[in-house]
Order: structure tokens, then sequence, then C-alpha cells
């Protein structure tokens, strides 16, 4: 039968959340943050919220906490006290499901692969600290907070148009699959013209989740012959 997907040649990554799982401390940290100003009514850093800061840069998520919490501070106040949070807890963040089995798959089968992630270069540092191995397997890696090409943040299509035009064959923006976990993420890769395959957080709501080509539980549930990628190996 065949596929209802199209054909790529060209695969790019989104970090957090989906090949490493930094969104429950990135929870962690702003409500920290939080608890340094307001005790007594406490406020709540709630998913409704989160849902919607997921996938922005630094700059972007930092000015919309400031402003939807009225933290008596400066984005870059903010800014500032979220870099300390990930330091502490950031360098310990695990692998999702399925992350490297899928990244090594690729880069064994001669795929091109990248990375697009919104962090800044400092926080990529801390987070991928104990991941070197697999993320010395990107052709390259675009860090969003800290790329002067990047000039909009999701859900604006920048970031996977500069991903897309570094690699050296400067694939056609229809021949480059995304892989995301946030609703920001998928409607700025459909935005850059590329399919996008979603591995949602459980708390995504179906309204959220339908844009994407392709929904999935974790990256183990991907079939890289549905887009006419090599097929994993049988065991």
């Amino acid at each position: 039968m065949p596929s209802k997907f199209k054909d790529v040649t060209h695969v790019i990554f989104d970090m957090d959340g989906l090949l490493l799982n930094t969104e429950v401390l990135y929870t962690v940290a702003t409500q920290n943050i939080l608890d340094m100003y307001f005790q007594n009514p406490r406020k709540i850093y709630t998913w409704d919220v989160k849902v919607g800061l997921m996938g922005l840069q630094t700059e972007q998520v930092s000015r919309k906490i400031v402003d939807i919490y009225d933290i008596p501070i400066t984005w870059e106040e903010y800014a500032a006290l979220a870099g300390e949070q990930i330091k502490i807890l950031m360098k310990n963040c695990e692998k999702c499901a399925g992350a490297e089995r899928l990244v090594k798959h690729l880069y064994d089968k001669n795929v091109p692969i990248c990375l697009a992630t919104s962090s800044s270069k400092e926080s990529f540092d801390v987070k991928t600290v104990h991941h070197k191995e697999l993320f010395k397997m990107f052709q390259h890696i675009t860090m969003g907070s800290s790329d002067p090409e990047v000039a909009h943040g999701k859900p604006a299509p920048d970031i996977f148009l500069v991903a897309a035009s570094r690699f050296p064959d400067k694939p056609k923006h229809e021949n480059c699959l995304v892989f995301e976990d946030a609703p920001n993420g998928v409607t700025a890769a459909l935005a850059a013209g590329m399919q996008v395959v979603m591995v949602p957080d459980i708390h995504v709501p179906e309204s959220q989740r339908q844009d994407a080509t392709q929904v999935l539980k974790t990256l183990n549930d991907f079939k890289p012959e549905d887009f006419n990628l090599p097929a994993f190996d049988e065991s």
C-alpha cells in the first residue's frame, strides 16, 4: 500500500522534550523562580501557560512569563535567573524514549540529519554534557536563542529554514522532515513547507495535534519507511 506521506531525504530534530527529557525540568525551574516572588498567595506555573511557551526562544519565554505573572523584574533579569536554574537542574537530564535509536539509525544509514533547537549555546552545553556522542551525529546544530540568522522564534519558520539551508546540498523544504514535540514547533515546521512528526506531551490536547503530519507516542513508534527513509534493520 502506498504511503500517505511524501518522500523525504533530510531530517531535522528539535531537542527539548523530543530528544532530551527537559520539559519537566523547565516546569520545576519556572516554578522555583515564581516561588522567589510569590509566597502568599503562591502563583502556579500551569500547563495552559507552559504549552504556549514550549519551543520559544529565551527572550520570548522570559518576556511572556514576566508579563503573564507580573513579576517585578525585567525579562533580562528573569532570563538570568532561568539560566541559573538550568545550570542546576538540566545537567542530569535524560534522553527520551527512542531518541538515540532513531538518530543513530539515520546517521548509520547516511541520512543527512541536523538539530534545530530554540535553546541558547549556554543552555545547550549544560543539557548535552552527558550526551555528547548523541549530538556528534548531527551534521550541524542551529541554536535559535544564540543564532543571529534566526530572526524570529517559533511558531515562525525561521529556525527550520536556517537549519535546512545549512545542509551542504541545500534540499528543497518539502524534502525535509521535522521531528517536534510542541505545538509551536509544529506550526513553525508547516510554515517552512515541511512535513512534521509530532511526539507530544500527554497533556497536549487533541486540538493542538491535528495539524501534524503524523503523531506518535514515542520515537520508538516511528517507521522510517513511511517517508521513504531506510527501514530499521530486522533484529
